[in-house]
């Protein structure tokens, strides 16, 4: 080695010293010799715009590493969050007692068969009242039973399969079967409304409660009028 490539070598690797993290001058120096070399005449300001540049792209890299670690640290976390997510959502299906469910599934098919026998009743009844009440009752028990669907499907209870009310017989029947089964049914929503394990099925039982509780009014009054 001549005294000028020890002189080059020294400068490159105070150079590098100066402006590199530790670890990286004796590399850095190796390789800023090659390009001080004297035979390719590089003057002093050109040596610094190199080990400059040299720099410049290793800090760069060093951002680019931390800003990828930043990343996979949000995505490990927003994973963890959805996973929690996820298993709470799954938690909730089997949240339901053995008694939440057997009141969805004697509700849904109450509320279905009040539909069936409404329509019924608005098609033969042949007292103008018992014909709106019919009607009433497809209306109120529609959306009731829409609402208990969705519940029934959010916490996957299956709901027992729709079926034909019996042969149609006559006002008078029909309304004191409508008193009996509101009687019953106000009994039930109730006692689901206090005693629910679920806190939308206690809200759903507790506002129909209400709309049942009216219908057995309003069926009492016309069955009274009746012979």
């Amino acid at each position: 080695m001549t005294a000028e490539s020890g002189q080059v070598r020294r400068r490159c690797f105070l150079a590098a010293e100066a402006i590199l993290p530790r670890g990286f001058s004796a590399l850095a120096a190796t390789e800023a010799e090659q390009i001080l070399r004297p035979s390719r005449k590089v003057s002093a300001i050109a040596e610094y715009r190199e080990l400059a540049g040299f720099n410049s792209t290793l800090k760069t890299l060093m951002k680019c590493t931390r800003i990828i670690g930043t990343a996979i640290v949000v995505i490990c976390l927003a994973g963890t969050a959805f996973a929690k997510t996820a298993t709470g959502s799954t938690d909730k299906s089997h949240s339901l007692s053995s008694a939440d469910k057997a009141f969805i599934k004697e509700a849904a098919k109450g509320g279905m068969m009040e539909v069936a026998m409404g329509r019924q009743a608005a098609q033969n009844a042949s007292n103008a009242e018992v014909k709106k009440f019919g009607n009433r009752m497809v209306t109120d028990h529609s959306k009731a039973n829409d609402e208990l669907k969705a519940i029934a499907a959010e916490e996957k209870v299956d709901l027992p399969a729709e079926k034909e009310p019996g042969k149609w017989k006559s006002d008078k029947e029909y309304m004191s079967m409508m008193v009996k089964d509101h009687e019953k049914d106000l009994t039930a929503f109730e006692k689901e409304a206090k005693e629910g394990s679920d806190p939308d099925l206690k809200h759903f039982a507790d506002k129909t409660a209400a709309v049942v509780r009216k219908h057995l009014q309003m069926a009492k009054e016309i069955d009274g009028k009746l012979k």
